[in-house]
């Protein structure tokens, strides 16, 4: 008997699939799938619970290779053989980056005498100096295992320093920090990548001990002197336009966006158009849009030549010149050195007559970002650039074959006003869509790496992106023109205009929603991630299968259960939710970082800071925590704070391990701030976590069970099991080791050792 599936026979349905699956091979969606195969392997290195050695995936490389050449007479073992091959090659690739990365992480805060060469300078909105240096020496101690670059910040610099100066100066040293809480941002992954061991704070102004590069090698002196152009070019863009608006001109320009002010930074994450500031694919695409625009308005004028000569090519060839001048003196950072290999693959198709905006030169432009930075398959700026240029592509791309073919009468004639406004309905609906598109392509993505979403972005950059459309041909303008001295009347223009969009973008987020939803399930984004895959990559009817994928991506948004309590890798900062939008946390001065963070992963507007007691205030008794209302915000005194989950769980917080038996008989969890604290209340329901535990583990999550007081409570480390290279440094600290503060020697007469 002949099984069917409603109207339609399996073996009907099988036959579909396989002529559909015919017709997309033969389109080569194979080739687009290799960057999806190496992205997947590079993602399962960066999952692993423990480093690999070479040896392993080297032997299923070959094991691969060795079976997918043996099997060529069967296509379909052969494509998977392959595609085995591309992901374990992409797991290669991750290992090899992070080989070659070895990067020397300090692990443990120290000061000492520090003697490097700058390499970039950065003016920030507080009015500090970063500076990132290359350490050539360390005194008083002299480290044996000091990092090779490092970044610290100064209140003020000799005016005579730029990058390639060699200074010195007595720094405080502290260690890559980890997540902030389980599954967060790992600023010690990137800090790894990136080769910076360290970062600090000169306890003094720093000194030049040679303003002379002479001694430095050819490439650094080269860097060297880019960094200085970049520099200059930015304190002329703040001194000709000024404020706030001369910040975000010098960042647009040039990348130099430390010294934009945090309330400007702010409204731009809230109405979603933050990415304006970034340099990436927008500027990169304005500029090289700029350049052909204008060659080929000038080739124009003069016919006979542009009829003879290949000016569009011409054209293309100049904007990718200009692009390549514009990724060097922005920074060669990660974010514009991805989109210029994006922008660069299509402009050289067009030198060879080939399409530009396809899928096929975005799978190129992967395949490049992957293998050579694969550690980026795993961070939000290339999986959002990506997921939105691929959903822009796939879908213009499906309405251009929608309409292809079909006739349609010509365009009625128009009066001036009728055509301008059909024009400006055709552009603000095709900036809409485009909006719409990527927003939704990037929305989970935003939601899975920061916890927020822009409920208004729609509405801002529609508003907004006419503006800085003509603010970038502005600074394309200015930096053509400031060799000359002519620049100031671009330069001016371009304030008035940014003016405009800070103006726009303080009030809208000022009627923005609150922007902080919480967490979600890794689930739903690799879901949502396959049915992007599947929905911009193929062709045929099989388009339609990325619908259940989707369903079940956003039906599974939610099953995530928020943690409870959220305790920092320093064990100086407890939260818990209390309700009615309210974090209560037992600091009065609370690291913002790190607080901003849980206000979003927990949904909280309100940050409650702690009440504190006095010895002699009857109103606070620790012997009777009975008294505690549900959903208290914490109650300090005597080194020890107590707070009531809404649960009824009980919290306390504790500074000397002296003190934890005071609280093993009321608490369900003890946070003890001491290295050399130990489990003292030896009760399996009392969940006692202390200052090592922390250094070695991470930030932590916190669980009760609401429905029994008898289970004890669970709790999730953000490095918990084996160390990856980038957390090698966490067991070195004497937190890690169990070790007290380090106290210098007291002299005889009583007097501390200086």
């Amino acid at each position: 008997m002949r099984r069917q599936i409603g109207p339609i026979s399996l073996p009907r349905l099988r036959h579909g699939v396989a002529k559909a699956a015919e017709l997309e091979l033969d389109r080569g969606i194979a080739f687009l799938l290799v960057p999806v195969c190496l992205a997947v392997g590079a993602i399962c290195y960066f999952s692993l619970a423990s480093e690999p050695d070479f040896a392993k995936p080297v032997a299923v490389v070959v094991l691969a290779a060795v079976c997918a050449f043996v099997s060529r007479s069967w296509p379909k073992t052969h494509l998977c053989f392959m595609a085995l091959l591309l992901c374990v090659l992409g797991l290669l690739a991750a290992k090899v980056e992070t080989w070659r990365a070895g990067t020397r992480m300090l692990g443990s805060e120290i000061s000492t005498q520090l003697t490097g060469r700058v390499i970039s300078l950065e003016e920030m909105e507080s009015g500090r100096i970063r500076l990132t240096m290359d350490v050539i020496s360390t005194a008083r101690p002299k480290l044996r295992y000091a990092p090779e670059r490092v970044r610290l910040s100064a209140r003020k610099i000799p005016p005579e320093m730029t990058a390639g100066s060699l200074v010195t100066g007595y720094a405080k040293l502290l260690p890559p920090t980890g997540p902030v809480r389980p599954d967060s941002y790992d600023f010690s992954f990137d800090s790894y990548f990136a080769g910076i061991g360290g970062s600090g704070f000169f306890l003094g102004n720093p000194t030049v001990v040679s303003a002379e590069a002479s001694e430095m090698p050819l490439p650094a002196r080269v860097f060297s002197g880019i960094e200085n152009a970049r520099e200059a070019i930015a304190d002329h863009i703040r001194g000709s336009i000024g404020g706030a608006e001369g910040e975000i001109a010098a960042a647009l320009i040039v990348g130099v966006r430390a010294g934009i002010p945090d309330e400007i930074n702010e409204a731009m994450r809230r109405t979603g158009i933050y990415h304006i500031i970034s340099i990436s694919g927008l500027h990169m695409a304005l500029v090289a849009g700029t350049i052909m625009g204008l060659l080929r308005g000038a080739f124009a004028l003069f016919p006979g030549f542009s009829a003879r000569r290949p000016v569009k090519k011409y054209a293309a060839a100049a904007a990718l010149f200009s692009i390549a001048a514009y990724l060097v003196i922005s920074g060669v950072v990660v974010a514009a050195e991805r989109s210029f290999i994006m922008l660069a693959v299509m402009l050289i198709a067009v030198l060879f007559d080939r399409a530009a905006l396809t899928m096929r030169n975005l799978a190129i432009s992967a395949i490049v970002v992957i293998l050579v930075s694969p550690h980026e398959v795993v961070g939000p700026s290339f999986q959002m650039s990506f997921a939105a240029t691929a959903a822009l592509v796939g879908a213009y791309a499906g309405w251009a074959d929608h309409h292809a073919g079909k006739t349609r009468p010509p365009p009625p004639k128009r009066s001036l006003p009728g055509f301008l406004t059909r024009k400006f309905l055709l552009a603000t609906g095709g900036l809409a869509m485009t909006s719409i598109i990527a927003g939704s392509a990037t929305a989970l993505f935003a939601i899975w790496h920061f916890q927020r979403v822009s409920p208004l972005s729609l509405f801002a950059n529609l508003a907004v992106m006419p503006i800085v459309s003509v603010v970038m041909f502005l600074a394309v303008a200015s930096a053509l023109l400031m060799p000359f001295g002519l620049d100031w009347p671009a330069l001016y223009l371009m304030g008035k205009g940014l003016t405009a969009m800070i103006a726009i973008s303080a009030w809208i987020s000022e009627r923005s929603p609150v922007d902080g939803v919480g967490l979600i399930s890794q689930q739903s984004v690799l879901l949502v991630t396959v049915a992007l895959v599947i929905a911009t990559m193929a062709t045929t009817w099989l388009r339609l299968t990325a619908v259940p994928f989707a369903l079940a991506g956003l039906l599974t948004v939610s099953h995530t259960r928020a943690p409870d309590v959220l305790i920092s890798e320093d064990a100086r900062l407890v939260a818990l939710s209390i309700g009615n939008g309210e974090l209560a946390v037992n600091r009065e001065r609370p690291n913002e970082f790190a607080a901003d963070n849980w206000k979003r992963a927990l949904i909280s507007e309100t940050i409650v800071k702690p009440e504190m007691f006095e010895k002699t205030d009857g109103q606070f008794d620790i012997s009777a925590p009975t008294d505690l209302p549900q959903g208290s915000p914490f109650y300090c005194r005597e080194g020890l704070c107590l707070a009531r989950h809404p649960s009824g769980a009980i919290i306390a917080y504790v500074e000397d391990r002296k003190n934890t038996w005071k609280a093993c008989a009321f608490a369900d969890l003890i946070v003890v701030n001491d290295a050399t604290a130990y489990d003292a209340c030896h009760n399996p329901l009392v969940l006692v976590v202390t200052k090592r535990q922390l250094a070695r583990k991470g930030s932590a999550a916190v669980f009760f069970d609401p429905q029994s007081a008898t289970t004890p409570a669970e709790i999730e480390f953000a490095v918990d099991g084996p160390y990856r290279p980038w957390h090698e440094q966490r067991k070195f600290s004497r937190e890690a080791r169990g070790l007290a503060p380090y106290k210098k020697a007291d002299k005889p007469d009583g007097k501390p050792v200086q």
